[in-house]
């Protein structure tokens, strides 16, 4: 599967598969998740409030939309956006997490948000303009940093409040105006753990939807400090063997991506 990411729409009669969405929704074929095709919405009894164009995946084209009511079409059903994240391939979640960003964003900048004319979107960039003062507006990202602490041969982990099924993660928290992304890292893990941390090392990157996130995760080393929650935002941390690991995030996030990498480099050492 593959998806090029584009703004020009090609010929308007070829049929396009879509990401239709309503109240955080997808809507999907069955049990097989198969993404409505066809040239037009309505072919399938379908009115969209909005469509947004996005790219070509598998030499189809695609587009994000936004439904106003939640009718589904024989054969297709409404999934939760986190749900199907779970059991798309990489590209699909990609595509998916765009679309479900751009569709949002294009619902609420329809109006300029300096002087209250109505937006046009551009033709060159994905962007709404204002007509009148020239104000653009982009799809808005929040970066936040992800970091798993490592002492020794052990991993630091920990729960938030709300977390599902007492699952434990890597500390995140979003970037501040000002702030470099390892300074980030030294002031989430100080106000979430109370430790101090050193060997800061970029790891990788997810787009997250979660709301409009970019996820950017890094490792370091734990440098000293009493691990201590502040009870808010953390309600357990705890230095984990890699071998008897507590329940983790799903294989989708980058959260495991980062777990199971430390965890396998950690276990590799200690073989040797």
């Amino acid at each position: 599967m593959a998806f090029v990411p584009g703004l020009r729409q090609p010929d308007a009669s070829a049929p396009a598969l879509w990401f239709a969405f309503h109240e955080g929704s997808m809507l999907v074929a069955g049990e097989q998740l198969g993404l409505p095709c066809c040239v037009e919405l309505s072919e399938i009894g379908i009115a969209p409030a909005r469509i947004v164009y996005l790219g070509m995946l598998n030499d189809k084209p695609a587009y994000a939309a936004e439904l106003s009511t939640s009718h589904a079409p024989r054969g297709m059903v409404w999934q939760g956006l986190r749900s199907l994240l779970g059991r798309f391939d990489e590209v699909l979640v990609g595509v998916a997490s765009r679309a479900s960003q751009i569709i949002e964003w294009d619902r609420s900048h329809q109006f300029c948000g300096r002087c209250g004319v109505r937006t046009v979107l551009r033709a060159d960039e994905f962007a709404r303009t204002c007509p009148s003062c020239r104000t653009s507006a982009y799809p808005r990202i929040n970066p936040a940093i992800m970091v798993l602490i490592t002492n020794g041969r052990q991993i630091l982990l920990a729960r938030r409040p709300a977390a599902p099924n007492n699952r434990f993660s890597a500390l995140a928290g979003f970037v501040e105006a000002g702030e470099a992304l390892e300074h980030t890292v030294v002031r989430e893990v100080r106000e979430e753990v109370g430790v101090e941390v050193r060997n800061i090392r970029y790891f990788g990157s997810q787009s997250w939807p979660f709301p409009n996130s970019l996820m950017i995760a890094f490792t370091a080393e734990y440098a000293g400090g009493d691990v201590s929650p502040d009870g808010a935002e953390i309600e357990e941390a705890r230095w984990f063997d890699p071998a008897e690991l507590p329940n983790v995030p799903d294989r989708i996030s980058i959260s495991r991506w980062l777990i199971d990498a430390v965890c396998a480099e950690l276990l590799r050492a200690r073989q040797t």
